[in-house]
């Protein structure tokens, strides 16, 4: 197959018989997996929330799916008639974090001072509580948050009613959020999240199962196009971080894509192991090797330029 000839986005998908990309980056929930780590955090959220907790933190490495648990969890609150709050990027100022959550509310606030924010925000809280309507606030990337707005959300914790607290809040973030929640400062805030969890990488099982699960949310209908040794070669290079399958995973369909093959080979995954920044390094015994590598490059130089042009 002349992969020059023709959109190269549009032939690789056809060639597959895919719908839309299998392996994207971008947090679609759509393209939930079931597996075990994800499972396990969620299952901590569910029931955290159901029995009202006021704080709740989820921990991960760079690129175990966070995001797309949060996103998981946003849609299941609105499913359920609970009203979030979800603040994606938590760089701000205290008297910006309270902008931002009366913003998300629904509440007029430009023309009111921080005080008279507070108060609104508060009045609202009261107003959804006597209607016995939750509010979970969802704070993503919480690592990046401010030491003082950190603060300030152990005083948004504080609003209550007579029994029971008027707004439950989830930080997601990297380990350095335990490094921040630490300091001697944060003990009182510390001491509130009643439950927490970890989002670990995938085990082997999970990997398989993952792969083969995107590629039917994005079309596919054929039997397992990765081979066994494959496979075991991508556990080792990712070490289980699904943003680095995904990459590794689009790459080495490009390559067998790209010379006409029907699976997807260790030399094919090699070849994407190599071309992809934070991979495990890996030694590239296979004589195949830089045939795959070569066509890796092209093809993904191939892709940014249409995605792009």
């Amino acid at each position: 197959m002349n992969v020059a000839n023709t959109n190269i986005v549009t032939g690789f998908q056809n060639y597959y018989g895919f719908t839309q990309q299998p392996f994207s980056l971008a947090p679609n929930t759509e393209f939930y997996v079931e597996i075990k780590p994800q499972l396990e955090c969620f299952n901590v959220l569910s029931y955290a929330l159901q029995a009202g907790e006021g704080f709740i933190k989820i921990t991960g490495e760079v690129g175990t799916g966070k995001t797309l648990l949060c996103r998981r969890l946003l849609n299941s609150l609105q499913a359920e008639g609970i009203i979030s709050v979800y603040i994606p990027n938590p760089a701000l100022s205290p008297e910006a974090l309270w902008r931002a959550m009366g913003h998300e509310l629904g509440l007029q606030t430009k023309t009111l001072d921080i005080h008279q924010v507070q108060e609104k925000i508060q009045q609202s809280l009261l107003s959804f509580a006597q209607q016995g309507r939750a509010v979970v606030l969802v704070v993503d990337e919480a690592q990046c948050i401010p030491e003082d707005s950190l603060e300030a959300l152990r005083l948004i914790s504080n609003l209550e009613a007579e029994s029971r607290s008027l707004i439950q809040i989830v930080l997601f973030g990297q380990p350095e959020l335990d490094t921040l929640l630490a300091q001697h400062r944060f003990r009182q805030l510390k001491q509130r999240i009643t439950y927490s969890a970890e989002l670990k990488p995938m085990d082997d099982a999970s990997l398989q199962h993952y792969i083969q699960q995107r590629m039917i949310l994005a079309g596919y209908r054929g039997m397992p196009l990765f081979e066994k040794k494959a496979l075991k070669l991508m556990v080792k290079a990712t070490e289980g971080i699904p943003r680095l399958i995904n990459i590794i995973a689009q790459k080495a369909l490009l390559s067998a894509f790209g010379g006409g093959e029907q699976h997807v080979s260790e030399a094919h995954v090699r070849a994407a192991v190599n071309d992809t920044e934070g991979a495990k390094a890996l030694n590239n015994k296979n004589r195949f090797y830089w045939r795959e590598a070569l066509l890796v490059m092209l093809l993904v130089s191939l892709v940014a330029i249409h995605e792009f042009s």
